[in-house]
């Protein structure tokens, strides 16, 4: 007997789906670089530790990128961000600076998400396309097509500009807990920061683009009753 509510359904659909990823995201980038760290600290020092630490998420990042072979806005986000990463930590500095390394990446896409809302080119919107591109070339389609709509715009102004301020806002709470943590508790602060920050922006975007959807449906309609009152 099925015992699960209509609302449990969906979610253990999802859990059934991605639980692997998730699994072998927290391996790759939790438990790997803290691991790595604690053994190498000793022989190599904070700062060689750290780089040791780092290795697991930028090899994750280059084989997930590899995997999907396709250049796009997404990919070259992913790309730029692997090369910020590989440049902190050749760069050498101290194990504070290393320790910002992935936020550094965080800086820069935040950045570029809020200069893209301000010059009317919203990032959100190329990212969105990419996606669906790799599903559907149709799908893709039909969302250019939306470009045609002022609420629509709006909306993936609006998205890109509150993911642009929450990846600065994240980076600017790593910097403050950098220099507050050891480099320990840094290590498992720091992800956990992280995945909660984009868990946030996502649930904030499900939410916000359900209204969005919403209204726009209210409008179609209220077009819809005024063209055919014009029409009697």
């Amino acid at each position: 007997m099925d015992t699960k509510t209509g609302a449990d359904r969906p979610r253990h659909a999802y859990v059934r789906k991605n639980g692997a990823q998730m699994i072998v995201e927290a391996l790759v980038n939790v438990i790997l670089p803290f691991v790595i760290y604690n053994y190498t600290e000793a022989p190599l020092g904070e700062v060689g530790a750290l780089v040791a630490s780092s290795a697991p998420p930028i090899i994750w990042s280059l084989l997930e990128f590899a995997y999907h072979r396709r250049v796009d806005a997404l990919s070259v986000l992913v790309v730029s961000g692997i090369a910020l990463s590989l440049l902190a930590m050749l760069g050498g500095g101290g194990a504070r600076f290393l320790q910002l390394r992935e936020k550094l990446v965080s800086g820069v896409i935040g950045m570029a998400f809020v200069g893209s809302a301000l010059i009317g080119k919203p990032l959100i919107y190329e990212l969105a396309r990419a996606s669906m591109r790799r599903k559907s070339d149709d799908d893709a389609r039909q969302f250019e097509a939306l470009q045609v709509h002022a609420g629509f715009r709006r909306t993936m102004t609006v998205l890109t500009l509150v993911w642009g301020l929450g990846l600065l806002a994240d980076v600017a709470v790593s910097v403050t807990l950098v220099f507050a943590l050891t480099i320990r508790a840094y290590l498992i602060v720091n992800p956990i920061l992280g995945y909660g920050t984009m868990g946030a922006l996502s649930l904030w975007t499900f939410l916000y683009g359900q209204r969005a959807r919403r209204r726009g449906a209210a409008r179609q309609a209220a077009a819809a009753g005024l063209a055919v009152g014009q029409d009697d």
